[in-house]
């Protein structure tokens, strides 16, 4: 967190937080939801500024009951979320998240009913942007060879129809990330913000 934002913390401890004005979609943009795009249910205006996006980054955080927010001098402004806390793209380094921090070592990976891939490393939850999944599909394997597509689409025709904890799939599939095979697991989307203890939409409650 910046200096500057923890002296202005200090000094004015008491800021009304602000809720509903900034989201993060799933390509990793931030964005500025003013009263008409939140009236309309709108994804707001995309955030360019690089000066702006660095600050945003370098001072986003969340509170003990999984509210991301972005705190702005001595205001907190929550973030509306919409699939994860990150979002996560493909590097030859490996995984780089929205905030320009590696992902570091990914411990589990789930795909959804639509289709989506979300990675943890540690106590980190982070969508892959949808551009990147094609990559990651590639690098699917069952029983140590490449999965075909008809793998995958038995795996998923299995996984929706008949998991509903989402913790297992059958056939199994791998993500092959260098050396490491990592087991596919399955996850429905509606049960990801608990799963993971995060709020998608943070609001006041007084």
């Amino acid at each position: 967190m910046d200096n500057i934002v923890k002296r202005a913390m200090a000094k004015w401890p008491n800021v009304p937080h602000c809720h509903g004005w900034l989201a993060l979609d799933a390509r990793g943009n931030w964005r500025m939801r003013n009263e008409h795009a939140q009236r309309q249910n709108l994804p707001g205006e995309k955030i360019t500024q690089p000066a702006l996006i660095g600050f945003i980054q370098r001072n986003y955080t969340h509170d003990a009951a999984g509210r991301w927010y972005f705190q702005n001098g001595p205001q907190r402004v929550y973030v509306d979320l919409e699939a994860a806390p990150y979002i996560a793209r493909t590097t030859p380094s490996g995984f780089m998240l929205q905030t320009n921090e590696s992902m570091g070592e990914i411990e589990n990976a789930w795909l959804t009913e639509n289709g989506r891939l979300f990675l943890q490393s540690g106590e980190r939850i982070a969508l892959l942007d949808d551009r990147d999944l094609a990559e990651c599909l590639d690098m699917l394997h069952k029983d140590d060879a490449p999965a075909t597509e008809s793998d995958l689409d038995a795996w998923m025709a299995f996984a929706t129809t008949s998991s509903k904890t989402g913790d297992m799939a059958n056939p199994p599939l791998a993500l092959q990330l260098g050396e490491k095979n990592l087991p596919l697991g399955f996850i429905a989307e509606q049960n990801i913000p608990a799963r993971f203890g995060f709020v998608s939409k943070p609001r006041r409650t007084d």
